[in-house]
């Protein structure tokens, strides 16, 4: 059976070992690094990634990393994104997929 591994900034750094999973921590500048090494594990099926580290990372290179691996890459909303709806989210998560903007 394949794990789930989630990937956060030190803020967060109990919510998910409380709960016993796979939980590495990381800064923004350190996320793509450990994103590849993270994946690179046979035993990885699916990756959670707290959406602060995205800028770390860059979309573009988020975008082939789900196009090329064969596991399941989400990204987590950050508890606190001010302004930001579910419906928006939901939205920012179907332009991110199929690359257009959707008005819901």
């Amino acid at each position: 059976m394949k794990k789930v591994a989630f990937i956060t900034l030190p803020d967060a750094r109990h919510g998910f070992s409380l709960a016993g999973v796979t939980q590495l921590i990381t800064k923004v500048e350190d996320a793509g690094a450990l994103l590849k090494e993270t994946i690179a594990e046979s035993g990885i099926g699916l990756v959670i990634l707290d959406e602060r580290l995205v800028e770390g990372i860059g979309e573009e290179s988020l975008q082939e990393i789900e196009q090329e691996w064969h596991g399941i890459l989400l990204t987590l909303p950050a508890p606190e994104s001010p302004g930001i709806t579910r419906v928006d989210y939901t939205a920012l998560m179907i332009q991110r997929v199929i690359g257009y903007h959707l008005r819901l």
